[in-house]
C-alpha cells in the first residue's frame, strides 16, 4: 500500500508538497481518487494520515516541492488560530487530525470564515500550518488533562443568555484580529451577563463602549462539574499565556 500511496501523491501533486496536497481541498480530493484508482479503499482521513506518516518516516525526503505562500495572511491569521483551537479544545485533536479529516477541515474553514470572511479554504488551512511552524499553536497541555465537556461560540450581539448554562467554565472575548479577555467563572451565565451589562474589567468595558459588540465574539468552555476552583484558575492562566489577551494581567 505504501508504494501505491506514494504513486498517487506523485500523480496529483503538480510539484507541491505533502502539506499542500493535504491542505488543498481540490488537490486532496484528487489524491483520494488516485488512491481509489489504485485499489486503496481506505477513508480519506486514513489516506491523508498515512501520507503524512510516510513523509515523517523519510520515505519522501528526496522530493523537492514548489513554494506555497499567500499575501495578506495577517488579516485572517488570528481567525485561523481561534478556529483551530476551538476544534482542538472541543474534540481533543491535533491540527493534523483536523486537516486530514475532510469533515473536520470543512468545519474549520467555516469557523475561520465566520470570524474573518473572504478567503479560501486553502488560505485558512495554510495559515494554520504556518502558525504551527512558528509555535503559535503549541499544545495547551493542561487543557488536555482537564478538557471541557462542551465548547460553544457566539457573536456577542446575538447572545441569548438563556442559552448559556449555569455551569462553571472558561470564557474568551475576541475579535477577528485579537483576543481581548479570558476569564473563569463558577457560573458562566451570571459572569457573561455581568460583562455584557457592564464588565468589571475596565479595559474590556471601555472597548465594548467604544467599539460596540457587532464584531465581538464569545467562546465558552464548559467544565466538568467536579472541576475544582484551583484547576479552573490554572486553566485560565494557561489560556492567558497561550491566547495573549489584551486586557488580562499575565499571572
Amino acid at each position: 500500500m505504501r508504494a501505491k500511496i506514494i504513486a498517487a501523491f506523485e500523480r496529483v501533486r503538480n510539484g507541491f508538497s505533502v502539506d499542500r496536497v493535504i491542505a488543498d481541498p481540490v488537490m486532496n480530493a484528487e489524491f483520494v481518487r488516485a488512491c481509489a484508482d489504485a485499489g486503496i479503499t481506505a477513508a480519506a482521513a486514513t489516506l491523508n494520515r498515512t501520507l503524512i506518516n510516510l513523509r515523517k518516516a523519510g520515505h519522501l525526503r528526496d522530493i523537492k516541492s514548489n513554494k506555497t505562500s499567500f499575501s495578506h495572511e495577517d488579516q485572517y491569521r488570528f481567525a485561523v488560530e481561534m478556529a483551530a483551537r476551538f476544534i482542538e479544545r472541543r474534540d481533543g485533536v491535533t491540527l493534523d487530525d483536523v486537516l486530514c479529516d475532510p469533515a473536520l477541515a470543512a468545519e474549520f474553514d467555516q469557523i475561520a470564515m465566520r470570524i474573518s470572511p473572504g478567503y479560501s479554504p486553502l488560505e485558512y488551512r495554510w495559515a494554520a500550518l504556518n502558525l504551527r511552524k512558528t509555535s503559535r499553536l503549541a499544545p495547551e497541555l493542561l487543557g488536555r488533562v482537564a478538557p471541557p465537556v462542551a465548547v460553544a461560540t457566539f457573536t456577542a450581539n446575538q447572545i441569548d443568555l438563556s442559552q448559556i448554562l449555569v455551569q462553571q467554565g472558561l470564557y474568551l472575548f475576541f475579535t477577528p484580529v485579537e483576543c481581548l479577555y479570558v476569564g473563569e467563572a463558577e457560573s458562566l451565565r451570571n459572569r457573561i451577563s455581568k460583562h455584557l451589562d457592564h464588565s468589571d474589567n475596565k479595559g474590556l468595558a471601555r472597548w465594548m463602549w467604544d467599539q460596540g459588540v457587532e464584531k465581538l465574539f464569545l467562546e465558552l468552555q464548559y467544565l466538568d462539574p467536579a472541576t475544582t476552583q484551583k484547576v479552573r484558575r490554572a486553566l485560565e492562566v494557561e489560556l492567558i499565556r497561550s491566547r495573549r489577551p489584551v486586557f488580562n494581567v499575565q499571572r
